[in-house]
């Protein structure tokens, strides 16, 4: 199954509850699976989960998990007295009251109105049991984004074997013109020989000589082989139920240099204009698989 790296996941908490969590998951292409997690500061702890839980569905991709909590309920809270902190504030007092001679009017009031002497600490919230829905929620924007990406992954596919259809079509040309190079060749060899030479017949084991000569160089047999190895491949490899995009962007660039080397021996013209077709749609072949998993 073809998986696109492209998706988008999101899920909340049911309404009517005192609390909310919403938590949205998108991806795009990566060449490694890169995760960043944004999340409230007092739920840091869980980050580790959450990671392990990406990681256990996703392989590729630029991942970003946004993490949304908001408490509507009235949290049990009380005051709380920083001791050490009141006594620090008056022994700064009295010493001032010592060093100026001043009246010493240090009151009660006047130390506790000093910033964090009394605070307000909350009860803090059970991580277990948040987790305990924050992990369903994530299991569930999971899915929705795999699902898309499952979408996606099919449309990637479809393209990308008719792409392979266009070259395969483009080769079987090169295949038909490929042995009539070398007639040609050697009829123009011929040709041009006696325009220059007033013989009445030919060295047939030279010109032969010749004609192989440039048979050997020209030949594209191998390349033509191996080219139409490459789309069978890709074609396997678009029905294996695992993650095949680096394995695809590997056969690609085989394909490529396969038909590097057939514009490199080609000695024809009509030749060189398929393989300028065929390198064409291996290079939108190439662009598509930069998006698989």
């Amino acid at each position: 199954m073809v998986r696109s790296m492209t998706g988008f996941g999101r899920a909340s908490s049911d309404e009517g509850s005192d609390h909310c969590f919403l938590v949205e998951i998108k991806s795009v292409n990566h060449r490694y699976l890169d995760l960043n997690v944004r999340m409230p500061r007092g739920m840091i702890s869980l980050e580790e989960r959450i990671r392990r839980v990406v990681s256990e569905k996703l392989n590729r991709g630029k991942v970003d998990v946004f993490i949304n909590y908001k408490d509507y309920g009235k949290r049990d809270s009380m005051a709380k007295l920083n001791s050490d902190l009141a006594d620090s504030y008056y022994k700064c007092l009295a010493e001032l009251q010592g060093r100026f001679e001043v009246k010493n009017d240090i009151t009660l009031s006047l130390i506790a109105r000093f910033p964090d002497v009394i605070y307000q600490e909350e009860k803090e919230d059970d991580l277990e049991l948040m987790w305990k829905e924050l992990s369903f929620l994530m299991e569930n924007s999971l899915d929705k984004l795999s699902a898309m990406r499952v979408v996606e992954g099919e449309k990637l596919k479809i393209d990308i074997l008719n792409k392979c259809d266009i070259i395969k079509s483009n080769m079987m040309k090169i295949e038909e013109k490929s042995p009539k190079v070398v007639i040609d060749y050697k009829k123009k060899l011929e040709e041009r020989i006696q325009e220059l030479v007033e013989v009445a017949s030919l060295d047939e084991n030279r010109l032969s000589m010749e004609v192989a000569v440039f048979a050997d160089k020209c030949c594209i047999d191998e390349e033509i082989t191996r080219l139409n190895s490459h789309i069978e491949q890709t074609k396997a490899t678009l029905e294996l139920e695992e993650p095949i995009g680096r394995k695809l962007d590997f056969i690609v660039q085989e394909m490529n240099r396969e038909a590097n080397t057939i514009a490199s021996k080609s000695q024809d013209l009509e030749i060189t204009n398929l393989v300028l077709n065929i390198k064409n749609e291996i290079e939108k072949i190439r662009e598509q698989v930069q998006n698989i998993e």
